[in-house]
């Protein structure tokens, strides 16, 4: 059963719905630039991870909070499962609709907000969510919608900015990311405050283990996550119980 937003969540949701529907035709660019193309690699790690599923012409696989689709082409590429992408964001998911335009195997996308999915319960034998539960208004609730959706034994896959854990480089990276990136994105994409956003939101967030913990609470289980260049980001997997 799905659980109504509270008038603070509405309104986070909101605000983040425009924040990114601003930034929509830069975010592509901005993504690569900024995180020196490492963010394609981690979605390679992501399709990786799901190899055994995407390769079953009978599973069917959501990306939730896909924006403007790069993981959901990521996992389409050389797939027989069918991919869809939801995102509440319409000026996201209208270029990523735009990029997999001409496929073979058309990505199927539908706007729909993570926290109310408009899908049945368990619908999908895999769902993908990448940079976007750390936006929902409430992680907790979002791991359970997103575990309503999942079929018994289905698998999650969750691509989230992290921790670091070498000596020294999160120092680094936490100076890129409070000082240096918000110039850089502000100044390309018009929204500084866009790129604020960002470092506040990872500094909120649930470390690598905390996450893992949370995920275990919500009702999975074989739970593991894997550090990224150095923790920048962590991807997270598990099996709905």
């Amino acid at each position: 059963m799905q659980k109504e937003l509270t008038a603070k969540e509405a309104a986070h949701a909101k605000a983040v719905r425009e924040m990114f529907a601003g930034i929509a035709r830069r975010y592509d660019l901005l993504n690569h630039v900024l995180s020196l193309n490492i963010d394609r690699r981690w979605r390679r790690r992501v399709s990786g991870a799901l190899r055994e599923i995407l390769e079953d012409p009978t599973a069917r696989v959501l990306d939730v909070a896909c924006g403007t689709g790069d993981l959901s082409i990521e996992l389409q590429s050389g797939s027989k499962a069918q991919v869809y992408g939801t995102d509440f964001c319409r000026p996201m998911l209208m270029i990523a609709a735009e990029k997999s335009a001409g496929e073979t195997s058309p990505i199927h996308y539908l706007e729909g907000d993570a926290m109310r999915l408009p899908f049945a319960d368990s619908e999908f034998d895999a769902l993908t969510i990448a940079f976007g539960l750390r936006n929902l208004a409430n992680v907790t609730d979002g791991l359970t919608e997103l575990r309503r959706i999942l079929k018994p034994r289905g698998k999650l896959a969750v691509l989230e900015f992290s921790a670091p854990i070498v000596p020294g480089f999160g120092r680094l990276f936490n100076f890129y990311f409070a000082h240096v990136l918000p110039r850089i994105g502000g100044a390309v994409s018009g929204s500084r405050g866009a790129y604020e956003y960002l470092p506040d939101s990872v500094s909120k967030f649930p470390n690598q283990k905390k996450l893992a913990e949370m995920i275990e609470a919500t009702g999975f289980d074989n739970v593991s996550y894997q550090n990224l260049t150095g923790g920048i980001a962590a991807l997270h997997l598990a099996n709905k119980l």
